[in-house]
């Protein structure tokens, strides 16, 4: 993860959200969770930049899409508990995967957070988009 690609992830994450008619704030982290790049659209809700950078950290750590994660952190669920973790388990986190030749392995992850989770879930693939074609 660099910070140029971040930031087109980040940029591709908001033209997707003017498609979409929603206000987001985007948030790349590298593979330890540490934001790379963030972006806060205007009318953006107050809650947008600790869900965004919550979501991407979700998804590096869990190693999952975060629209997975309600029902697997829900009361006996596999990850029951989770939730109450700090872990964001909502639509719109992806965790970015890269082969080293050492096997695939989690190199980032994309948070968006603003919009309906539908939403929120298509901004973060338009910028994942960006990362599998990079």
């Amino acid at each position: 993860m660099n910070l140029e690609l971040a930031l087109r992830m980040t940029e591709a994450a908001v033209k997707q959200a003017f498609r979409e008619g929603a206000a987001i704030s985007v948030a790349v982290v590298d593979e330890g969770g540490n934001l790379v790049s963030y972006q806060r659209m205007d009318g953006a809700e107050i809650s947008g930049p600790v869900l965004a950078r919550g979501k991407a950290y979700t998804s590096v750590a869990l190693r999952r899409p975060t629209s997975e994660l309600a029902a697997r952190t829900a009361p006996g669920g596999e990850l029951s508990g989770l939730a109450g973790c700090g872990f964001i388990c909502v639509g719109g986190g992806i965790p970015l995967w890269s082969d080293y030749g050492e096997g695939e392995r989690v190199v980032g992850g994309i948070g968006v957070s603003g919009g309906t989770v539908t939403q929120d879930v298509a901004c973060a693939e338009a910028a994942e988009s960006v990362w599998r074609t990079r």
